[in-house]
């Protein structure tokens, strides 16, 4: 037995334990510091469980403690509960999740059950020590002083501050990817800037201060996310299972980089920005992340998605769920502010769609700036000393989700997300999809990309928090040309390329090699990424496979009832392969309209070199809705290299005249005008034909592309378009927004306006078709 206890020095302060636990847990936490300190006189405040310090509920021992009016040294003290050890980690299996219970939280019979059996599950923890002086300064700094009970608020702040504490005492024994958020409406209410803002809006709503803050208390339950170290374990598991349903093998990403990403430099926040192509993008890089030791991202989703159950299973992994519009709402608008300003400031990282949505194209959409605006915004105030933003792409062999997409593009209506939906997308995953790649790409500093933090005096934003500052806007559109740099071509995306460029006509296995071959070697030359190695194109075996996969989900058929077997898009399936063919679309853009931009100037009279520059900017005005372009001088030297790349001397072919310039053409492989830009020039002139029918008359979006779908299909059967998929309700509304921009749909003079736009139109059609015959003479070998 001890003997009697040791008197603390009377120079010293008096040390006191703020011991967390139920009856056993504070037995094993008297035999740990009577191991710690023997004989050493020690103070215990035997303190609430956590679960009271989460609803703000004073601790009595505590405020007693605290009223002494001496200034203690504080130490929390709790027991830790691990799961057991696998393979050198203490990993949760879902074993435990779904027949034991949570592990690192045992009941009363479990914890005795592990005491038993496994005590090296139970660790007494304590979280760092520090004075109440001190503590009293923090509390003041953060408006402490202000609340009407200053008592209970600084008993609350001490016990906020020793749950804290615990937490990062107890991180080296969970790992970090139990880094979650604690207390974050006590943090968020307690600030000065949320204190004053509520005063603002006090006055400026003309409601009274009470209801002003109900409402922000409202909004900030119904917007924050209550990460559970519990449920993400969950969740991990269940994703593993669950998307190893539909896709093979392991995530193909590159882990070193994925890991570097993950370590920021101090003060750093980061916010990963992927694509959203899938509903399982989220669950992906949620799964990547977790398998690093990270902890889930912080993702902004759609209220949408905020259904039972998969809404507060996401809500307690990190999705924090946001109103599509609050408009006239600005107590909303400010909360929100303030909860992405706590997110920044605590270094937790975030994660949004830049793209807003699913694309329903395949391609990259148009960035939303709502989100950036608000993290721009949390930096300037200096909330971060910087914010690292990673553009992700999130590449799929095939999608499960595309037959809706499809079904969308044909005028159908979406489906409405809900339990029935949920349901049917994991049915769905039943089917084999091949595999997913996951690329990060540069990542762009706000610091290197903004400058210092100031608050931009430019800086205005709409009612939904969209930023209208114009640095802004060119980050956001940086980010997205830098996730397209990064994603990867995929095998399907390939031989959708290709057989689609043939339109409805079959090809053999062979005649598809030697139509990919300069896409092969061009993806080479051109250092483009790509899904796993290229040489698969390349051989009939690899083709094959490939192929028949696609046939696999409907996509493609074989006919083998010939001399030999040929393969072809499915006719329904036109607009399924044109998703997949989409994805990488952009490495071939510049080069198709350098084609066409050749084939003007060589018949152009005049300054040639001049004319191909004007008809280049022609085509970037033209297709600017479709496809991100950097900025006019940028995108002309990108257009020259191009050109350089596949005809070193092009410049010299101009005063040498029309044929000259037409072998400049000629030299180009693979050529891309046909296979890339046709179903959008075609989708536009559906609609500037559309148009011309409306005569002189204002025209609105959705009965002209109801119309546009009527013609659409009209034409497909009169072979008057390449192919179904030009007639998609995504083109047209794309095509609708173009011919807004031109003034073409309400306005003066709009007959003679619509008949330049069908022209300019058809003129590039003929340009296509020209390529499309080169191409042809290509294949049967008349030209190299």
């Amino acid at each position: 037995m001890p003997g009697d206890p040791k008197p603390a020095s009377s120079s010293e302060p008096a040390r006191v334990f703020l011991v967390d636990g139920d009856g056993l847990e504070r037995r094993l936490i008297d035999e740990w510091l009577e191991q710690q300190q023997p004989g050493v006189a020690r103070e215990v405040v035997r303190i609430s469980s956590t679960r009271a310090w989460d609803a703000g509920r004073v601790d009595p021992a505590l405020a007693a403690r605290l009223a002494k009016g001496d200034d203690p040294l504080l130490t929390p003290v709790r027991v830790a509960w691990l799961p057991r050890e696998t393979q050198g980690e203490r990993a949760v299996r879902l074993t435990d999740l779904l027949t034991l219970g949570n592990p690192r939280a045992p009941t009363p019979i479990g914890k005795r059950w592990v005491l038993a059996r496994h005590p090296d599950r139970c660790r007494v923890v304590a979280g760092e020590a520090a004075s109440a002086s001190a503590l009293r300064e923090r509390w003041r700094q953060a408006g402490g002083e202000s609340d009407e009970d200053v008592t209970a608020s600084f008993s609350l702040f001490v016990l906020r501050q020793a749950a804290l504490a615990l937490e990062r005492a107890e991180r080296p024994l969970r790992g970090a990817r139990y880094k979650v958020p604690r207390f974050v409406r006590q943090e968020i209410s307690a600030h000065r800037e949320f204190r004053a803002g509520l005063a603002t809006l006090t006055a400026s709503t003309g409601q009274s201060p009470e209801r002003v803050r109900r409402r922000a208390r409202h909004y900030l339950e119904e917007i924050a996310a209550r990460v559970s170290p519990y449920v993400i374990d969950l969740v991990h598991r269940l994703i593993g299972v669950v998307y190893r349903q539909g896709y093979a093998g392991e995530l193909d990403y590159d882990r070193a980089r994925l890991q570097a990403l993950l370590a920021p430099k101090p003060g750093q926040t980061v916010v990963f920005l992927p694509t959203h192509k899938s509903n399982l993008d989220h669950a992906i890089l949620q799964y990547l992340l977790y398998d690093n030791g990270s902890p889930p991202n912080h993702t902004a989703g759609g209220i949408n998605m905020n259904f039972f159950p998969v809404g507060p299973v996401f809500r307690r992994t990190g999705v924090f769920f946001i109103r599509r519009s609050f408009k006239d709402n600005p107590i909303y608008k400010f909360v929100l502010r303030q909860y992405v300003d706590f997110l920044v400031e605590k270094r937790f990282s975030l994660e949004w769609y830049i793209e807003g949505g699913r694309s329903r194209s395949g391609k990259l959409l148009p960035p939303r700036f709502g989100m950036l605006a608000w993290v721009v915004d949390s930096w300037r105030r200096g909330r971060a000393d910087d914010v690292l933003l990673v553009p992700v792409s999130i590449a799929y062999d095939q999608i499960s989700d595309v037959g809706d997409y499809a079904h969308e593009a044909r005028g159908g209506a979406k489906q409405k997300e809900g339990l029935g939906w949920f349901v049917g997308m994991l049915r769905a995953l039943k089917r084999r999809y091949g595999q997913i790649h996951v690329r990060f790409g540069e990542p762009a500093s706000l610091k290197a990309s903004l400058g210092p933090p100031v608050a931009s005096p430019h800086a205005t934003r709409d009612d939904d928090g969209e930023e209208k500052n114009l640095p802004v806007q060119k980050l956001a559109f940086e980010v997205c040309h830098r996730i397209n740099q990064a994603t990867p071509i995929t095998p399907s995306a390939a031989l959708c390329l290709a057989l689609l460029g043939g339109g409805h006509r079959a090809v053999t296995v062979d005649e598809l090699r030697r139509g990919l071959v300069n896409v092969v070697r061009y993806a080479r030359a051109r250092g483009l990424p790509t899904a796993g190695p290229v040489d698969e194109l390349e051989t009939a075996e690899g083709l094959t496979r490939h192929l028949q996969a696609l046939a696999a989900n409907g996509v493609v058929r074989c006919f083998d009832e010939g001399p030999e077997p040929v393969w072809s898009v499915v006719p329904t399936q036109f607009l399924t392969a044109a998703y997949y063919r989409n994805t990488v679309l952009h490495f071939f853009v510049t080069s198709a309209i350098a084609e066409l931009s050749l084939l003007h100037a060589a018949t152009a009279s005049g300054d040639k070199r001049q004319a191909f520059d004007e008809e280049a900017m022609r085509l970037r005005d033209l297709l600017k809705f479709e496809f991100f372009f950097a900025e006019k001088d940028a995108f002309k030297k990108a257009l020259a290299d191009e050109v350089a790349f596949h005809a070193p001397s092009w410049e010299a072919s101009f005063p040498q005249g029309a044929d000259a310039v037409e072998a400049v053409v000629r030299a180009f492989k693979p050529f891309s005008a046909h296979r890339v830009l046709r179903p959008f020039v075609d989708a536009d002139r559906i609609v500037a034909d559309a148009l011309l029918r409306e005569g002189t008359a204002a025209v609105e979006e959705a009965p002209l592309i109801a119309r546009c779908l009527g013609l659409g299909k009209q034409y497909v059967m009169q072979r008057l378009v390449h192919s179904e998929e030009s007639v998609s309700k995504v083109l047209f509304a794309t095509a609708f927004k173009l011919a807004a921009h031109r003034g073409l749909v309400s306005g003066d003079g709009l007959e003679e306006k619509r008949r330049a736009f069908a022209g300019q139109l058809k003129d590039v059609v003929r340009r296509i078709d020209a390529v499309e015959a080169l191409a042809a003479s290509r294949r049967a070998g008349l030209i190299d």
